[in-house]
């Protein structure tokens, strides 16, 4: 018979080793599928397994919403490219809130020719009528999102939201003068304000510089369309983008263009190349820099461009993920979940398109910041 202290001993090690025994076993992830794997070039830049894993959760992870496409962009090449059934590299998505940035790049452009300055007064005729406030906004405020003009973008009641009603309802058929005629809330440059209606008004302004002020809609609508071309979209080789415009000809520049998740990825690969494409220089690098800029009244948004960069408390929480990703990742963000992730020192560009609500998106944040860390920045 064993003495009592090694019989004890006996029992710990036993009941040790049957709790062991007893413990669950980690999950082991499911076999990856073809469609996964084949989704991952040879040459992605990453763990192909892991990556080919991080696309695959965004696709079957029902909490997530309904993935519609993906695509990595890798050191300027295609390292993921997938697909949601019933789409394709040839389908068009609706572009929503990711509009802003192109229209703030035009808005560069014209900077650029000399026919706009960041802070000369919006010309906008209404506004410079004597003892008018609004007279004070400026264009910087303007692609700041700081104009302090009365526009709620979002609120409990959808159809007292200036963007519905400037989008669907009074304000439908000359979408900029609705929102131009509102009045101020607040003192130009003062606050932060995000507004759909503020960059339908950059639109306009671009119409009446490229048009002398004409009020002709098919002559607005031209004009923009054939600039956007000529200088932004050919040259990028963007052939699929469709941009709208409204009755009066103007850019519905906040919030509708559309365009395949491929030439998505190439407008994100011309910002994170600082305007630049194939050797060719389209918008001055200083706008880009200037895009990506934090605002004096928002760390997280740059010219009609969000940040990865903590916001205060008092601002409530970021639309990205700054405490697990390069500060200078930067995004275009659509309604219902829509992105275009910029990363310049991972040499990364991610767009995921779909349709997820806000607690779809609260989950589906981390799931992209997973693949975005399997990138290390250089």
């Amino acid at each position: 018979m064993l003495p009592r202290r090694n019989r004890h001993i006996l029992a710990i090690a036993l009941g040790s080793s049957l709790g062991a025994c007893g413990a669950p076993e980690p999950a082991v992830p499911a076999p990856l599928s073809e469609e996964a794997l084949g989704a991952v070039t040879a040459d992605a830049g990453a763990p192909r397994q892991e990556l080919a894993r991080a696309v695959d959760t965004l696709f079957t992870d029902p909490a997530l919403g309904e993935t519609r496409a993906v695509i990595v962009m890798a050191n300027g090449k295609i390292a993921a490219e997938r697909y949601g059934a019933g789409y394709g590299p040839a389908t068009r998505f609706a572009s929503w809130s990711m509009a802003k940035t192109v229209t703030a790049t035009m808005i560069g452009l014209l900077v650029a020719d000399g026919r706009l300055t960041l802070d000369q007064p919006a010309p906008i005729p209404r506004w410079q009528r004597p003892g008018d406030p609004r007279a004070a906004i400026t264009i910087r405020h303007l692609l700041q999102m700081r104009a302090g003009l009365d526009h709620t973008e979002a609120g409990p009641v959808p159809g007292e939201s200036s963007e519905v009603r400037m989008l669907f309802l009074d304000g439908r058929d000359d979408m900029a003068q609705w929102a131009e005629e509102q009045p101020l809330e607040a003192d130009p440059g003062a606050k932060f304000e995000y507004s759909s209606n503020t960059t339908v008004i950059l639109a306009d302004i671009a119409a009446r510089v490229l048009t002398d002020n004409s009020r002709d809609p098919e002559a607005r609508r031209r004009a923009v369309a054939d600039y956007l071309q000529a200088r932004l979209f050919e040259p990028l080789g963007m052939a699929s983008i469709v941009p709208e415009f409204d009755a009066s000809g103007t850019l519905i520049g906040g919030s509708l263009m559309h365009a395949t998740a491929r030439d998505f990825a190439r407008f994100g690969e011309f910002l994170r190349n600082k305007g630049s494409f194939e050797g060719a220089q389209l918008v001055p690098r200083q706008w880009v820099e200037a895009m990506t800029t934090p605002s004096p009244r928002s760390p997280h948004y740059g010219l009609q461009t969000w940040l990865n960069r903590p916001v205060p408390e008092s601002s409530g929480s970021s639309p990205l993920f700054p405490e697990r990703a390069p500060h200078s990742l930067f995004a275009m963000i659509g309604h219902m979940g829509q992105y275009v992730l910029v990363s310049p020192e991972q040499r990364l560009t991610v767009v995921r398109l779909g349709h997820s609500d806000a607690a779809q998106r609260a989950a589906l944040m981390p799931r992209l910041a997973d693949l975005v860390e399997l990138y290390p920045a250089r």
